[in-house]
């Protein structure tokens, strides 16, 4: 029998987080989140493995999420975000340092080549070397360069803003 959509609501923390690391635009946001489940949605009848619901949804989340900037870098550039309107809603944060480090980090991770990104995105939400790298379809060696380079420039950019 596959997995119940309450089973795939409780991962929605995940997927949100998937998503704000694809797009900093609000609505678009919003969209994608709505794409994302509508995708997975369609494809559960196809689950074989029911105890591997988390890498499937997130698999889901990160292919149309590579899509979603492959799409975006092929339209016109869009208007500047207003950093004041910026924000990433996380229930469960309450804490006010949190959510700055939070949103500096979606920020940061956006600037990032997908390449670097999904990698670190998918490290984040806990996975190993070897689930990321089943995950995207490249080696763990590669996974492994991956994540070094994307840290090395988020610690680039994180000296860049202590420093200013």
């Amino acid at each position: 029998m596959p997995p119940s959509w309450s089973q795939v609501n409780a991962f929605h923390p995940q997927l949100w987080r998937a998503v704000c690391g694809y797009e900093l635009n609000p609505a678009l946001r919003d969209e994608l989140m709505q794409e994302v489940l509508l995708a997975i949605w369609q494809a559960l009848p196809t689950l074989r493995e029911h105890d591997r619901l988390l890498p499937f949804v997130l698999r889901v989340a990160h292919n149309l999420g590579a899509s979603h900037v492959r799409t975006a870098t092929r339209a016109p550039a869009p208007l500047q975000l207003d950093p004041a309107q910026h924000d990433v809603p996380d229930p469960a944060t309450t804490d006010e340092a949190e959510r700055a480090r939070s949103e500096w980090l979606f920020e940061a991770l956006v600037t990032l080549p997908l390449r670097l990104r999904q990698p670190l995105m998918l490290q984040l939400e806990g996975f190993d070397y070897g689930e990321i790298a089943s995950l995207l379809g490249i080696s763990q060696e590669n996974v492994g360069v991956r994540l070094h380079r994307g840290r090395a420039i988020l610690k680039t950019l994180l000296s860049q803003e202590d420093i200013a």
